[in-house]
Parts: structure tokens; C-alpha cells; sequence
């Protein structure tokens, strides 16, 4: 299990207080990260990765704090960032293999695991591609298989859809259903269909503060009837929480 335990953090620069005191703890399964752009969910992936340090809080994985074993955290985890950067004169299979290099799997176990990766993810038939001449889609998805190729116990994705095509989102979403069944997942967007078609749970976050935790069938039904301008009814859940909080922020002021 990963617990993120009175998580904070303020950017140095201008003192924004980007996390304020997130708190919550998530299992096998896909938690979804709902929030707008600017609310903090790719700061907190950030520090979940170990890209960023927190101000305040502390994350543990299986019951150890990420200070004390920094080292055996990384090997547990995967992480696709939103930009993903590669070396574009590789091959699909090089740059997973350099991905399983860095973290740590010995010579051995390399190949195997690069392609049981291009595997789960069904980017095997692109393995000798360039990563250069990939597709939007085909290139999360080998973003996925990088991030998977040590077989982590808890995968961070940070918009993993986002800029791709209905097509192609529904291939991703295929990818992430298959590896909720045996690995924590937590996927930071702002589209509610990722949630609805990935997620067990929903975590919202607004302006830094985590301000909703449930199913997405139970934010659906906070479903604000006003906002005729909205599609669905977990659409107008989310913008009611959205809501919600920025009044009592107003309010707190």
C-alpha cells in the first residue's frame, strides 16, 4: 500500500503552496487523480517519483517512509511523466531496455523484461521502430512499457492520454484496465472519461487541497443539474466539488 501522509509543498520562487496537506493511501487498483490544470497533480507525481522533494509530509511504501530506503522506493516504482523524453534514434525495444538499465535489472533479466513489457502494453510488433517515427498514442504506450518494465508495485502516470485521439486514448485505457489487476495505479488528468473508464476511485484535487475521495458512480451523483453546459453527469459531479471548494477557500480568506 502507498500512503501519502500531511503531504506539502511550496515552490521556493514565488512561495506558492502548490500541495496543502494531502492525506490519503491507495491499493491494487487505479485511483484516479482528477483535477484542473494548475491544481497540483503533477507537483504531487513530481514528489512521488522522487523528482521533487516536499515541504512537509512523508510518503511510504508497504509500511517504509520513501526517507528511509530512497534507493529500494525507486526499484518499486514506474513513472510516465506527461513530456516524455527519449532518445529518438532508438528503437522502441532500445529505449525500454535502457529504461530497464537504469533501473537496475541485471543483463540478464533485461531482454525478458522488455518484452514481456512491449507485450502487456502491445507494442511488441513496433520493437524495431524508431521511437522517432511513432505515433501520439503508440508513443504513451511505449511510455507505459518503460515505465512497467521493472515490474513496479505502484505506476505514476501524469496525463497519460492527454493530445491523443479517441482511438488512441481507448488503447491506453485498454493497457491501464490490464495492469490494475496486479499493481497500484495512480493516473493524474483532467478528463473524467480516463476516470470513468479506468478508475475504482476517484481523488479530486483543487488549487493544491484534495477536496473529494470516492467511486466515480458517487461523484456522478453530486451531479449539479445547472450546468446544462456539461456533458455528463460526472462532469457536473466534478465541477460541483470544484465549486464547492473555492467557496470555502473564499470563505476562509
Amino acid at each position: 500500500m502507498l500512503e501519502v501522509a500531511h503531504l506539502s509543498h511550496r515552490y521556493r520562487r514565488n512561495r506558492t503552496l502548490a500541495i496543502d496537506d494531502v492525506d490519503f493511501a491507495a491499493d491494487v487498483g487505479a485511483l484516479g487523480i482528477l483535477g484542473p490544470n494548475g491544481a497540483g497533480k503533477t507537483t504531487l507525481q513530481r514528489i512521488l517519483a522522487t523528482t521533487l522533494r516536499p515541504t512537509a509530509g512523508e510518503v511510504r511504501l508497504a509500511g517504509k517512509s520513501l526517507r528511509g530506503d530512497l534507493a529500494g522506493y525507486r526499484r518499486s516504482i514506474g513513472y510516465l511523466p506527461q513530456r516524455l523524453g527519449y532518445l529518438p534514434h532508438f528503437t522502441v525495444s532500445e529505449f525500454v531496455e535502457y529504461a530497464a538499465w537504469l533501473k537496475g535489472l541485471s543483463p540478464r533479466a533485461v531482454r525478458d523484461a522488455c518484452a514481456h513489457a512491449l507485450e502487456v502494453c502491445d507494442v511488441s510488433q513496433q520493437a524495431q521502430t524508431k521511437m522517432r517515427e511513432l505515433s501520439g498514442g503508440m508513443l504513451r504506450r511505449v511510455g507505459i512499457a518503460q515505465a512497467v518494465v521493472n515490474d513496479p508495485d505502484v505506476l505514476l502516470l501524469d496525463e497519460p492520454t492527454v493530445g491523443l485521439d479517441p482511438e488512441q486514448r481507448s488503447h491506453v485505457r485498454s493497457v491501464l484496465r490490464k495492469l490494475a489487476d496486479h499493481m497500484t495505479i495512480l493516473l493524474s488528468t483532467h478528463l473524467t472519461e480516463d476516470v470513468s473508464a479506468v478508475c475504482a476511485e476517484v481523488l479530486v484535487i483543487d488549487r493544491g487541497r484534495l477536496c473529494y475521495r470516492g467511486s466515480p458512480p458517487d461523484l456522478a451523483l453530486l451531479d449539479d443539474s445547472s450546468r446544462s453546459e456539461l456533458d455528463t453527469p460526472l462532469e457536473r459531479g466534478y465541477a460541483a466539488v470544484l465549486q464547492r471548494n473555492r467557496m470555502q477557500l473564499e470563505v476562509g480568506r
